[in-house]
């Protein structure tokens, strides 16, 4: 079963939804003109029932198969954007300053968009398919917020799917693994509160700057020195803020960073560490530190018969050769987690070919996979839904 025909006639069309929102960008839940078109389209194309406001923003399609009767699965698409200016110069770009699809939103809920509309004129399954659209993915957990509000169980979803593309994997191509797939995530925030003074007399301050980045260079020995190295872990700080001026030694210094982990334990394991290492600094300098410390998504782990049940659909589309089964994990976070803890699924990347990078502002989503994602969520729900 190679790419479907209607998916190919289909290209120029869902391109050209996909490119409207690309012009209009939303953040978080704010995704409100996003959402409106969504809930136009899934509405046009006849779905039997059409939900919205679910965690907050999200939409939810329900399309009927011609055997109303069986199971339920899900597809979820994400719709939000990122706070980057644009600077890919094409015709259709960001028309909303420091706003961008950079992460390429636009194309999965296109592609979506796309199956839900074949899905719905064919009909060729039994039970039903809940295309979901959720709101919030980067960083706001909007896929949490659609499973705290009771989405599973309102249309008894089975089975959950996700789809994200990968840019550097070609077009054409899947890339999948079972177990842990994407790392958890955590952003923690410390303060160092020292004594400051004049520059030119350290000897009467405590130097809140020293101090911060000792813990800098402290706090890569989580991964290097206190986790097994054959575990996966990251440790990245990525903002230091500390003074306003030459010859003012400040009071306080801020530094604020991410951690990634692909288990529970060593994600424990790290937020101690961080704990202590702050503990001893302080107590070594004079010092207050004060740790602000969030976990964030959780792992997201594939379900092993789901995952092979994707692969094989994958396959089927693109050619084995063309389908890796067994990629490494992506210390990249995705709340798509939050679905794959409430219900099996699976998570699978579609390539995006050779393109910038996700979250760089001169990324853009190609509009050739489209027929590709659109052929793998189509002949997924009629392979998961087959009379």
């Amino acid at each position: 079963m190679p790419i479907l025909n209607r998916a190919a006639e289909m290209q120029d069309e869902v391109a050209g939804w996909r490119r409207h929102l690309h012009q209009t960008p939303e953040l978080n839940f704010d995704v409100f003109k996003t959402a409106a078109f969504v809930t136009d389209k899934l509405k046009s194309f006849g779905c039997d029932e059409v939900v919205t406001g679910l965690g907050k923003t999200g939409v939810v399609g329900i399309i009927r198969g011609r055997q109303g009767d069986g199971a339920t699965i899900g597809l979820r698409a994400d719709m939000d954007a990122l706070p980057i200016n644009e600077i890919t110069g094409k015709p259709y770009a960001s028309t909303v300053p420091g706003k961008m699809h950079a992460c390429g939103h636009d194309g999965h809920t296109a592609m979506l968009l796309g199956a839900a509309k074949y899905l719905a004129e064919t009909r060729n399954f039994t039970g039903s398919v809940a295309v979901i659209f959720q709101p919030a993915e980067e960083g706001g957990g909007g896929g949490n917020e659609m499973v705290k509000d009771g989405m599973m169980d309102r249309f008894d979803i089975a089975k959950v799917f996700g789809m994200h593309n990968m840019p550097g994997l070609p077009v054409g191509q899947f890339a999948i693994r079972p177990g842990p797939i994407m790392a958890a995530t955590a952003e923690f925030t410390i303060t160092v509160k020292g004594r400051g003074g004049h520059a030119a007399m350290p000897h009467g301050t405590i130097d809140p700057i020293v101090i911060t980045s000792q813990l800098v260079g402290a706090l890569q020995t989580i991964a290097s020195r206190s986790t097994d190295p054959v575990e996966a872990v990251v440790v990245s700080v990525t903002k230091f803020h500390a003074g306003d001026a030459y010859n003012v030694i400040p009071e306080s210094a801020e530094i604020a960073g991410t951690v990634r982990t692909l288990k529970k334990e060593i994600a424990k394991k790290s937020e101690e560490r961080i704990r202590t290492i702050c503990e001893g600094v302080a107590t070594a300098f004079g010092a207050m530190i004060e740790v602000d410390y969030n976990a964030n998504y959780p792992v997201t782990f594939n379900h092993a018969e789901e995952t092979v049940f994707a692969s094989d659909i994958a396959a089927g589309i693109a050619g084995d050769a063309q389908v890796h089964r067994a990629i490494q994990p992506v210390m990249g976070g995705e709340d798509f987690s939050y679905m794959l803890e409430a219900r099996p699924g699976a998570f699978i990347f579609i390539g995006n070919g050779d393109t910038a990078g996700l979250h760089h502002p001169g990324y853009d989503f190609n509009d050739e996979v489209i027929p590709h994602g659109m052929s793998y969520w189509v002949k997924l729900a009629e392979t998961a839904l087959a009379a």
